[in-house]
């Protein structure tokens, strides 16, 4: 049990680990403090986080005055998954807020007879995705720079994802019941999960905000400008419209392109516009690389080499390579049947514009397809400093990451 920010908390560890009470006080209640001066107040007398402790573990879900948690029964010591469970105190806890009161109109009050459609998850998660991170930047456990990994991972995942490409960050929400909970083999050219991609549009959101207020602003104010107004005053849901208003409110000035290129379309973030305001960059370090690809996503199963995903535009979509094809050999080099690394051995060998002989078998039939190697077009990104970062740039950059 601890007190923070006027309540009382108590955690319940099931299943053992390796935790140290005395440092899970500490550290969660530097969350629960930073978490709540966003909103200006805790609306709870007493809140529980039930821990169920695995040999792996991870995942959450939010109630009204508690949470439940999955956590790796002895990845306390460890580091990076202390900081990965924290993460997942932050994310569950700030739901206290965005979701369990501050929601979008069709999540409330909650039927559960029936799938809701909303086409706001990308705020009721991505932007609760965007702040758990966020929140370990702001409360000391990550440094700018361990922050700057975890926010470029973001980018990466959604620029590496063709989807992201062809579902809106609204689609994606409004479609949830049909494709995040239903996957298949075409998922990752065809859709985009609103946790990721609203985590990256609530960084820039932030930032444009910062910006455009001359970091006088951000968005703790249009979160905490919302829960006042459509959760205590109005007690309703807000609607689309209303969201964005308040955003337009807060930054005093349209976010008309904003929303038709992010939210409802899906044009490619523009990166160093949102993170130049703070006096950063990205970089790309796979851009100046030459690997050949063959644009297929493989795995080792029953002894055999399985095509699991054909990446849109990539080699094996444009020559017709299919899911399920088992790959036998390059150029007549044969691939391991136990191990999926062989397959980028044997590539490796190649050149980006060669053309190769892949040996398969679809269905029983051995087959000979031809296909052209392209550059592997997978970003890795990375954010550093701009060496001449004015005044204003560095203003909005130490309001951002809290210095």
């Amino acid at each position: 049990e601890f007190d923070a920010a006027g309540v009382k908390h108590e955690v319940a560890m099931f299943g053992g680990g390796n935790y140290d009470k005395e440092q899970l006080k500490r550290d969660i209640s530097k969350i629960v403090v930073e978490e709540t001066s966003i909103f200006g107040e805790n609306p709870n007398k007493r809140y529980v986080f039930i821990v169920h402790n695995y040999n792996f573990g991870g995942g959450g879900l939010e109630h009204l005055n508690s949470t439940v948690l999955g956590a790796t029964r002895n990845g306390y010591t460890n580091q990076n998954t202390y900081n990965g469970f924290l993460s997942l105190v932050a994310h569950e806890y700030f739901h206290l807020w965005n979701v369990k009161r501050l929601r979008p109109i069709a999540l409330g009050p909650f039927n559960y007879d029936e799938e809701n459609y909303t086409t706001n998850l990308w705020i009721s998660e991505g932007f609760t995705a965007y702040y758990d991170n966020h929140m370990l930047r702001r409360t000391g456990f990550y440094s700018p720079e361990k922050y700057f990994d975890v926010l470029a991972n973001d980018f990466n995942t959604v620029q590496n994802q063709p989807g992201s490409r062809v579902l809106s960050a609204s689609d994606a929400s409004f479609d949830a019941w049909i494709k995040q909970y239903r996957p298949n083999e075409n998922s990752r050219n065809s859709s985009i999960s609103y946790y990721d991609k609203g985590s990256v549009i609530g960084a820039i959101m932030d930032l444009e905000i910062m910006h455009s207020t001359k970091g006088e602003k951000g968005l703790d104010d249009v979160m905490k400008a919302m829960y006042d107004h459509y959760h205590k005053k109005l007690d309703r849901g807000y609607t689309d419209a209303e969201f964005k208003a308040m955003v337009e409110k807060i930054a005093g000035k349209s976010f008309d392109k904003f929303y038709a290129d992010y939210v409802y379309g899906t044009k490619d973030v523009d990166h160093n516009q949102y993170l130049g305001y703070a006096g950063l960059k990205v970089i790309d370090e796979n851009a100046k690389k030459s690997e050949p690809s063959l644009g297929a996503n493989v795995t080792a199963r029953d002894g055999k080499i399985m095509v699991t995903n054909v990446v849109r535009g990539g080699a094996a979509w444009n020559d017709g390579i299919n899911v399920n094809d088992e790959l036998i050999a390059i150029n007549g080099a044969r691939i391991s049947d136990n191990r999926t690394n062989d397959l980028e051995r044997v590539l490796a060998s190649g050149k980006v514009g060669e053309k190769v002989k892949v040996t398969l078998v679809r269905d029983g039939v051995m087959k000979d397809i031809d296909v052209t190697l392209m550059k592997n077009s997978l970003v890795k990104f990375k954010i550093v400093p701009l060496d001449d970062a004015t005044a204003q740039q560095l203003q909005i950059r130490n309001k951002w990451l809290h210095l």
